[in-house]
């Protein structure tokens, strides 16, 4: 069983930038591909980012390629979201995910998050 746990959201302004962490708990973690997702206000929710487990290979959705980072600290069970430059579109709630596929369908993770809302104004 793996629990994740997201914070680091809030309100800034555009062109800010700010540092998501997704804290999991679980034996198995480090074995789990892991992703961000966000749904907005209205909107279905989107694949983000992503990490693989075992090689550290990463994606992103093209909006936010060059401007989004996703990390990992495998001692601290612990993953990141580093976002710059940030736009209003940007807003959503950002929820992470953990699976042990790497790139696993949007709907087919296995264990999410409760999400962290972060807003951006212009």
């Amino acid at each position: 069983q793996v629990q994740l746990v997201e914070s680091g959201g809030g309100l800034v302004q555009a062109g800010e930038s700010l540092r998501l962490s997704c804290k999991a708990s679980g034996r198995t973690f480090s074995t789990y591909s892991v992703g961000w997702f966000r749904q907005g206000s209205g909107k279905e929710r989107e694949f983000v980012a992503t990490m693989s487990w075992h090689n550290r290979r990463t994606d992103y959705t093209d909006s936010v390629k060059g401007r989004f980072t996703i990390s990992r600290d495998y001692d601290e069970n612990t993953v990141y979201l580093q976002m710059n430059s940030l736009k209003p579109e940007d807003t959503a709630v950002y929820f992470c995910a953990a699976d042990e596929r790497y790139r696993a369908p949007r709907n087919e993770y296995t264990y999410w998050g409760q999400g962290t809302q972060v807003t951006v104004s212009s």
